[in-house]
């Protein structure tokens, strides 16, 4: 493996193939903090060009974080399908880029691809590609999983109804709810951040919630986003969930310091199977955001590109129905402005599609951040049109309980119109029994939630 280039009369040598992974990286702050960007724009393209020729079978053999001392490396490592793995292995990376963006590969090709490489190999293209390249090979594959229904299947595109509310109020959080609703928000999931995370409040607000569901007929799964313990103690006590949430870093010790442990994971996904009420077979949502593990002192020396993409083959063995990264809600010491935001955002997206799960973004910002809320509109179009599965759908975009800010209720049916798209089929035909929409478009009794009141 050669780790050196001459560029422009100058050599440019790099210790190891991690320091050319992070230096290849586009520039985020989060790298600068950790010390391992590249210096300037010339050393980032000498970094590029290394890791262009480096092949898929070296960055195998050359996981972030060793085998023997990692959980999330050996999961990551032992899922690899070795044929198909052999079919690639000599390929560079730039070879690689290239087919995936060929037009005669389909998705289904890189489908089958995705099954012989590594988060290592996903990271490496992801930094050799333009954000176009990132929405032009993303929108090829296509992957849908089904918890009471299915989300991702063609001509479709979601939302999660995140009611969050500052004390947990239950009359605050039905309120948002039935306004989400009905503008059409909710189909991918009902998703409650609670202030209180006890076993008691998360059993109530799942109670809450499944009573709505059931009562309104809503063909949608619901979940409150507590710890993942919080949640399977709730369900063990009888409390209605159809999904399990946890988020996820890319190495064992960040996990660790979620309080999280892959057998954990394991036995949440069996218990959601035996005892969960969705009809299945896909049980779990994740959340990941670029600048986790750094914040937690557990990125072990890599760039935060690279682990985000262990985020997404850590998941990959639990089958979701749900992941996405909270891109921009970690703060400016790891994603500085709104150019990073959206570059962080196409990228994960990417890698997500590219690792094979239901792949979602939480188009966000914090207010301390330099980016408002057109840069986190044009991160929805971008997304949206690579097909993306599903954003976030808060009143007015303006999260009052976890103080950020991201997509409302208005933006999810302006894209579906703007683009064609429609909710998943079951919602879709709810929203037209309940005159919130006709053919696809909102009708004038979209935002009224005093439907809801009527009985």
């Amino acid at each position: 493996m050669i780790l050196k280039t001459k560029l422009f009369g100058h050599t440019y040598e790099f210790k190891n193939l991690m320091e050319v992974m992070a230096k290849a990286n586009e520039e985020k702050s989060g790298d600068k903090l950790a010390g391992i960007a590249a210096s300037s724009a010339e050393e980032r393209v000498a970094a590029k060009v290394v890791l262009s020729h480096v092949t898929l079978g070296e960055l195998r053999n050359t996981p972030a974080v060793p085998y023997e001392v990692d959980e999330v490396t050996r999961i990551i490592q032992d899922a690899v399908n070795e044929r198909i793995h052999n079919e690639f292995k000599n390929m560079t990376v730039a070879e690689f880029r290239e087919w995936l963006l060929n037009k005669n590969t389909t998705g289904d090709m890189i489908r089958r691809a995705s099954r012989g490489i590594t988060s290592e190999i996903v990271a490496a293209v992801t930094k050799l590609m333009g954000n176009l390249d990132l929405i032009y090979a993303a929108k090829k594959i296509r992957v849908s999983a089904h918890c009471n229904t299915t989300i991702g299947l063609p001509g479709t595109f979601s939302a999660r109804l995140q009611p969050n509310h500052p004390t947990d109020d239950p009359k605050g959080i039905l309120a948002s709810t039935m306004e989400g609703f009905s503008y059409g928000v909710g189909d991918a999931v009902l998703g409650l951040n609670p202030v209180d995370d006890s076993v008691e409040s998360v059993m109530r607000c799942l109670k809450t919630f499944d009573e709505f569901k059931n009562k309104w007929q809503i063909p949608t799964q619901q979940c409150v986003l507590a710890h993942v313990t919080t949640q399977m103690e709730a369900v063990r006590k009888g409390a209605p969930s159809d999904l399990i949430f946890q988020s996820i870093a890319g190495s064992q010790k960040g996990n660790e310091a979620f309080g999280l442990t892959a057998t954990m994971l394991d036995e949440a996904k069996d218990l959601m199977l035996h005892e969960g009420t969705a009809v299945g077979p896909n049980v779990m949502y994740f959340e990941t955001g670029q600048g986790s593990e750094l914040s937690s002192n557990a990125h072990n020396g890599c760039d935060q590109l690279v682990m985000e993409a262990r985020c997404y083959g850590f998941a990959k063995r639990y089958d979701p129905f749900l992941v996405n990264t909270v891109v921009g809600f970690i703060g400016p010491e790891y994603l500085y402005d709104s150019k990073q935001v959206i570059r962080a955002g196409l990228e994960d997206h990417f890698m997500g599609k590219l690792t094979g799960i239901s792949m979602g973004c939480d188009a966000c910002y914090t207010n301390h951040m330099k980016a408002d809320q057109n840069d986190i509109e044009n991160l929805a179009v971008l997304l949206v049109n690579a097909g993306c599965n599903y954003v976030m759908g808060i009143p007015h975009g303006d999260d009052v309980m976890l103080n950020y800010q991201c997509t409302g209720y208005h933006e999810t049916p302006a894209l579906r119109e703007l683009l064609g798209l429609r909710p998943i089929r079951e919602f879709d035909q709810w929203m037209e029994k309940m005159g919130f929409s006709k053919d696809g478009k909102l009708t004038a009794l979209a935002g009224d939630a005093s439907v809801f009141l009527t009985k």
